[in-house]
């Protein structure tokens, strides 16, 4: 989920008890935590002058902070990551949960603005926290067809389309005129021998073939090459209004707006983070030191869709005392439903495991 820190000293059982029983405490009541309490109600059958030296321990290394004298203490962004790496239980939704979420995908298209509002509606009701969700695209682009249209002179306006629907427009300037006739029949031999390539092999394609051809493929190449790292992705969101009042300062909640309300920021934000894989949670607290756009912020993410094809992200934002475990189960259940439909529509075989076939399972009554 995140990746492993080499650099976290391991701690003892009850440092790792004590650390554990603060972070959920905090989550649900941002709050310092005290010795007092944690010797009171951890459970831990040990005095509180012991829970003292042991929290001290704790502070030492970097875990727990005190926000100021004589108060108890708060998770630091590495007592988080610490937590979620390795003492987080890998847990799940209940059987309810899931059957309600199972009902309400069922109530929706597939693939249509109708069912990615499903989607992140039932992210952030479930997990309460911002949620996002982007529709599947293709992750590699596709030559479909290209045409050419003769302007004036030398100038060539070039239409290339993609698979994935997309066009894109290129003026072209010849070495000599070409008549519309010859610049058709260029078209159509560069149809023929491109159809489904993507831009490397287009651009190989091409390597040949006559300098008009070449010229034409050369452009075509990097006309996709640049639509692949530049997808601009339509983003559904939801619930950022209901959270805002739990960022303890005023940056947090700035920097959640401007996660939530600029497109190409939490672009690149997902292309940077989400893993190739599909199904795979990821955790990112206070920007991992990457980020300081995110240095307030925790998010957890999902990429899903079909490997190899076409994926789409699905994710929750929050402050850093976000609810890990409620946040990554929901992600996790949310992102393996959705590739689970997504292969049903495009009749891909391979189906994640323990995720019920959305086409088979009754609704419930």
């Amino acid at each position: 989920m995140i990746p492993d820190d080499p650099n976290l000293p391991e701690l003892t059982r009850r440092q790792e008890e004590i650390l554990s029983i603060i972070i959920r405490t905090y989550t649900q009541n941002p709050e310092p935590v005290s010795s007092k309490y944690l010797a009171e109600n951890g459970d831990l059958s040990v005095s509180s002058a012991t829970v003292r030296n042991e929290m001290g321990l704790l502070e030492e290394l970097g875990y727990i902070a005190a926000p100021h004298t004589s108060a108890g203490r708060i998770p630091t962004e590495k007592g988080y990551r610490y937590f979620v790496k390795r003492l987080l239980d890998d847990g799940s939704l209940s059987e309810t949960e899931q059957a309600r979420i199972v009902e309400k995908f069922q109530g929706a298209p597939l693939v249509t603005d109708q069912w990615m509002r499903v989607a992140v509606n039932i992210l952030a009701r479930t997990a309460q926290a911002a949620a996002l969700v982007t529709p599947p695209i293709a992750e590699t682009s596709r030559f479909k067809h290209v045409e050419l249209i003769a302007i004036q002179g030398r100038l060539v306006l070039m239409v290339l389309v993609l698979d994935s629907g997309g066009v894109h427009q290129q003026m072209l300037t010849l070495t000599d005129p070409v008549p519309q006739p010859q610049l058709s029949e260029t078209a159509s031999r560069i149809n023929a021998l491109c159809q489904e390539a993507n831009a490397n092999e287009v651009r190989l394609k091409g390597v040949q073939l006559r300098l008009l051809e070449r010229e034409v493929i050369d452009l075509a190449a990097d006309l996709m090459e640049h639509a692949d790292s530049n997808q601009v992705r339509l983003i559904y969101r939801e619930g950022l209004s209901e959270i805002i009042s739990s960022f303890q300062t005023s940056e947090g909640a700035q920097q959640a707006i401007r996660v939530f309300e600029e497109r190409a920021f939490i672009s690149m934000i997902l292309n940077d983070i989400l893993s190739p894989m599909v199904n795979n949670v990821q955790v990112v607290i206070a920007g991992e030191e990457r980020w300081d756009e995110l240095s307030q912020l925790s998010m957890v993410l999902s990429r899903y869709g079909i490997p190899g094809q076409m994926s789409g992200a699905v994710g929750l934002l929050g402050p850093t005392h976000l609810n890990y475990g409620r946040a990554i189960s929901t992600v996790r259940y949310v992102s393996s439903m959705m590739t689970n439909m997504l292969s049903n529509l495009y009749e891909v075989q391979a189906r994640p495991a323990n995720v019920p076939d959305i086409k088979d399972t009754p609704a419930k009554e």
